[in-house]
């Protein structure tokens, strides 16, 4: 009896073209942009990398809490009296004193009734989305929706009808088409997080609501920084009462790691016991909740930080403008202020020229980024002092005039 060998299918062929364009950048002679390691993080918006005195405008550290002598010090205390980690899902030993403080702080943070605390952010998405939304349902949403946005409805096989990017006619097209009495999620974020431009959530959950749809707000980079008490851009634009689910982060403002959903929705509590990737996966480690809880109830009263770091939002765009740079918003929105680079090659040459004026930013090609583009991503921190933010737009001229951008 004779048998056929196949010869083995190479299954990492599907990234050919990635490995190609990455091989094509290192063998211009730049340093890898995706491969920076910080030897020594002095402050929050200062490190040692690659050797040299940086300052950090390419992290999320927007409200600086990483370094803030209390949640250093609750962080500190509670690894002493837990231990290091929990070694346990959260419907099993999972759940320490530590995970109901924290979720005690985000409900009175966001003045909710429920809060449901993940290991990440990204799992926040996936596990909400996929249980809420499932076969048979709807999920209208913003086309350059994050990643963990669109993993969670492909987890939970919802029908996904994506609209053009903040674009409210187009989605209100979409939910004219779903059929009637099919249950809706309406999935949107306060700020986009490449070009960190605000979506019109006033207008955009009036229509939602118009056709009976439930809406989700990923609020990531909002939160701790836009509105009143720092509940992100719904509260800004007055909506927060209108919106079913909001998604955060611990991993921007908050200063640690970690996810999570406020809710005021009455059956909200179940999702403990159906939500998968909150039911199998371990818990945070009690160090960490105990970081993040002293840190959300700073963030309650960081009136003038938040004050402080939209003057550092407005002066780096305004001095970016005046320079000659191309930016992703006409007006500061946020605290991501992104630079239009022309192409991969000049981004990623303008990126090395800035890492050795001693300012690290953060490197965005596509597929990441909308429509194509390569972007330098600028994140600013509260932390950040105004002689910083001029010596920054100093580097940028200098390192820009010296790839050709500017």
């Amino acid at each position: 009896m004779s048998e056929t060998m196949t010869a083995e299918r190479d299954l990492f062929a599907k990234f050919d073209d990635i490995i190609q364009i990455r091989e094509n950048l290192l063998a211009s002679g730049v340093e890898d942009p995706f491969s920076l390691v910080m030897e020594k993080v002095l402050s929050p918006t200062r490190a040692i990398c690659n050797g040299r005195d940086t300052i950090l405008l390419g992290t999320y550290n927007y409200m600086g809490m990483t370094f803030d002598p209390d949640v250093i010090a609750a962080g500190k205390d509670a690894l002493d009296r837990f231990g290091s980690g929990t070694t346990g899902s959260r419907v099993l030993n999972g759940t320490y004193q530590g995970h109901r403080e924290v979720e005690d702080a985000l409900r009175e943070f966001y003045a909710m009734d429920h809060a449901m605390v993940f290991s990440t952010g990204y799992q926040s998405n996936l596990g909400i989305i996929s249980t809420i939304a499932g076969k048979g349902d709807y999920i209208v949403l913003d086309i350059d929706s994050h990643a963990s946005i669109w993993d969670g409805c492909a987890m939970g096989k919802a029908e996904v009808v994506p609209f053009k990017h903040n674009d409210i006619e187009a989605m209100e097209k979409r939910l004219k088409r779903i059929p009637e009495g099919a249950g809706i999620l309406v999935v949107l974020e306060g700020v986009y997080s490449m070009l960190g431009d605000v979506a019109p959530l006033k207008e955009m959950i009036a229509v939602a609501k118009k056709y009976g749809a439930m809406v989700l707000v990923d609020e990531a980079h909002s939160m701790g920084f836009i509105g009143e008490h720092g509940r992100g851009v719904a509260e800004d634009q007055g909506v927060l009462d209108q919106v079913d689910f909001v998604i955060g982060t611990f991993s921007k403002s908050v200063g640690t790691v970690g996810g999570f959903c406020v809710s005021n929705h009455p059956k909200f509590e179940i999702m403990r016991l159906v939500c998968r990737p909150y039911v199998f996966t371990a818990s945070l480690p009690p160090s960490v909740v105990a970081t993040a809880a002293t840190s959300i109830r700073k963030l309650m009263h960081a009136g003038n930080k938040r004050a402080h770091l939209w003057e550092n939002s407005r002066r780096l765009h305004a001095g970016l403008t005046d320079l000659g740079f191309s930016l992703g918003t006409s007006e500061p929105q946020s605290a991501i202020v992104a630079v239009i680079m022309p192409d991969l090659e000049k981004g990623a040459a303008m990126w090395e020229a800035l890492l050795h004026e001693g300012l690290y930013v953060n490197l965005a090609r596509p597929p990441a980024t909308p429509a194509n583009m390569t972007l330098l991503r600028c994140s600013l921190c509260a932390e950040h002092s105004s002689e910083e933010v001029e010596t920054i737009l100093g580097m940028f001229e200098r390192a820009g005039k010296a790839v050709g951008i500017i």
